[in-house]
């Protein structure tokens, strides 16, 4: 008896078109992005209204796209463009239709504001199929790379020695090419393409010197207010003109105070002692903690820690979703003025850390070593009563919720999602994306829950 095989023929066409809709499983993602998006209101979408120049893409499809791609791992313009041609997923939710990557990449970076808008939409809905309830949160950070390279890092000090060097070359330069221009010899056509790059470089360090000098006058200025509350109260406790000896705010960047030439308002950050340096962002995530794992609140800051950052990631969840009534965090947001900032309206529950003991790790057998106290924990009273709270039965209870929801959070955007590095650049246009990638991990999230409940 033959072998009998599956024929394969590519060369016959098929006598009626396919339905694409037999070719996508009916528990595919996609079906749940056209369906949420179409609820969605995009009126705030930049289109052409003139009718002039092309026909554009319907707003819904090219934000379901940006959606469905990023929640499956697919981030870059190009790879999104590609995957209209090679996902039959994509290539269904497009229609048969395959916007390029410009037409992509505009619209992702033009319409940051009706992404914030579709990021509440999800929360709503998933308020009204009964899964979302604003109760205990938990907020965390991850740093993120951004799209920079540490190596692009100059001080203010050697920036100022760049740019005399380079004003130095310029001349000298000039100076050639006058010669050469005298003397009619071919290498002179050279010369002012080398001129016009050290101008482009000297031009760049100018600015980034002068964001240093903006940055140091800002800071400055917001230190100010402490400062005299610092002279005030030790001139009262110890006598006139004693606060002359408290050294003011700087107005100047230090020599040593650095930039990136390529993203400036990205820092170089470490994670722990045992990482290395990385250019990136600090993103933050709210957390839902009862159930649900759905991101409520996302934001970006350019500082490496969370120290001053919890009221202002409770404070990032729409108004229309809720207000929580108790936040859980770690120990890097243990800072009294911002724990003030919340209560009595919010209880907050946050870590101090490993009090008295080395911290210990995986399959370390070593025997437990007592560490000398914290100073800040035999004197301030509030970390006292914190410490108090998280050894009672419920303390226990509700910050254990911490590792079971914020932190699977950036596991499933770094590791199940792959996003690891932003793709755009500055500040602005890193919290639309972080935005961007939050909403699509939402409605991943979504789309499960929906399926559980099934």
């Amino acid at each position: 008896m033959s072998t009998r095989l599956v024929n394969v023929d590519r060369r016959t066409p098929m006598l009626l078109p396919p339905d694409m809709r037999d070719w996508v499983p009916g528990d595919d993602m996609v079906h749940f992005v056209i369906e949420a998006t179409e609820g969605m209101d995009l009126r705030q979408v930049r289109v052409n209204e003139r009718g002039s120049g092309s026909e554009q893409y319907p707003p819904r499809m090219m934000l379901g796209l940006l959606i469905y791609c990023y929640a499956n791992g697919i981030f870059s313009s190009r790879r999104i463009e590609r995957a209209t041609h090679r996902d039959v997923a994509v290539r269904y939710l497009t229609g048969d239709t395959h916007p390029d990557h410009d037409t992509i990449a505009a619209f992702r970076t033009e319409n940051f504001e009706v992404v914030a808008e579709s990021f509440v939409a999800v929360l709503e809905l998933a308020r009204e199929l009964g899964v979302l309830k604003v109760g205990t949160v938990s907020t965390d950070g991850s740093q993120i790379r951004a799209n920079a390279s540490k190596h692009r890092n100059v001080t203010y000090g050697r920036a100022g020695e760049l740019i005399e060097q380079l004003r130095l070359e310029v001349g000298d330069l000039m100076q050639q090419a006058e010669v050469a221009d005298n003397a009619d010899r071919e290498e002179g056509q050279q010369l002012p393409a080398e001129i016009a790059r050290r101008e482009a470089l000297k031009a760049r360090l100018e600015q980034a010197r002068g964001r240093l000098e903006e940055r140091a006058r800002r800071r400055a200025e917001a230190e100010q207010a402490e400062y005299l509350r610092k002279v005030q109260a030790r001139e009262q406790r110890e006598g006139s003109r004693k606060g002359k000896w408290i050294v003011p705010p700087a107005d100047r960047p230090q020599a040593e105070e650095r930039i990136n030439l390529v993203d400036a308002e990205s820092r170089l950050m470490r994670k722990n002692k045992h990482s290395g340096y990385e250019q990136s962002y600090n993103a933050q995530a709210t957390v839902d903690a009862e159930g649900s794992q759905l991101v409520l609140g996302a934001r970006v800051t350019d500082c490496s820690g969370d120290w001053n950052e919890l009221a202002a990631n409770v404070q990032s969840i729409p108004p229309s979703v809720g207000q929580p009534k108790a936040v859980v965090a770690d120990a890097g947001y243990a800072c009294e003025e911002q724990v003030r900032k919340l209560q009595p309206q919010i209880d907050v529950y946050v870590s101090m850390g490993a009090e008295g003991e080395r911290r210990r790790h995986r399959h370390d057998f070593r025997p437990r070593v007592r560490r000398k106290k914290r100073v800040r924990e035999m004197k301030a009273e509030w970390l006292k009563a914190m410490k108090a709270k998280l050894e009672t039965e419920k303390g226990r209870a509700i910050y254990a919720l911490r590792k079971q929801t914020a932190e699977p959070v950036f596991g499933i955007i770094k590791q199940a999602m792959g996003f690891r590095q932003f793709l755009l650049r500055g500040k602005k246009k890193v919290s639309g994306e972080w935005q961007l990638v939050t909403l699509a991990y939402n409605v991943r999230r979504l789309w499960n829950l929906k399926l559980a409940m099934s």
